[in-house]
């Protein structure tokens, strides 16, 4: 009979999310220190900090989502051969 397991760190969802959020906290950074200048030629929208945010944002629903649905994967539990 064949136990499950739940996927953990191995889960797609936590690979995104973790990449997203390191992009993120890039973002927001930039976004913090940037220069004045370049926030006008946004017509002053502060794209960096705005986008790291919401990439944060994204990175925390997608952990949220692999905390509360965890994938389950089929793990075989040994069988004993039968002696010759």
């Amino acid at each position: 009979m064949a136990d499950k397991q739940k996927a953990g760190a191995f889960d797609i969802r936590v690979v995104i999310a973790a990449l997203i959020g390191v992009y993120g906290v890039v973002l927001t950074i930039l976004g913090i220190i940037a220069d004045p200048a370049e926030v006008d030629k946004a017509d002053g929208l502060n794209i960096n900090l705005w986008g790291g945010i919401g990439m944060l944002v994204f990175a925390a629903l997608f952990v949220a989502w692999s905390r509360l649905r965890p994938i389950a994967v089929p793990v075989e539990s040994p069988q004993e051969s039968p002696a010759e």
